[in-house]
């Protein structure tokens, strides 16, 4: 079974991502990525389909031109856990430098 992330493990966790922030009114997080161009950004969701399909873990995740917007909790915990932090640092890894440095 999947642990839910609380206290202070999940504020470090959350603290350690870059660019990533909790969602208000759920237990999620979010972050919104930008590219180029639109094929751009749904190479990067057809790179992150492959990578969601090995850890089983499926985003909720939103497409509108060169923007792609991800958010994250498992459903299986109530809230964010550990899948979800992994899943967030392979988004990161895979999305271009350029977007790396804008978010920070």
């Amino acid at each position: 079974m999947v642990e839910r992330l609380a206290g202070t493990a999940r504020k470090a966790a959350i603290r350690e991502l870059h660019g990533w922030s909790e969602v208000e009114d759920r237990d999620a997080i979010r972050k919104t990525y930008h590219f180029g161009t639109f094929v751009e950004a749904w190479g990067f969701m057809s790179q992150m389909a492959l990578v969601a399909e090995r850890m089983d873990h499926h985003p909720e995740w939103f497409n509108v031109d060169n923007r792609v917007e991800i958010i994250l909790t498992t459903h299986a915990a109530g809230g964010l856990s550990e899948r979800d932090l992994a899943f967030a640092r392979a988004a990161d890894e895979i999305a271009p430098a350029r977007d790396r440095e804008r978010a920070g």
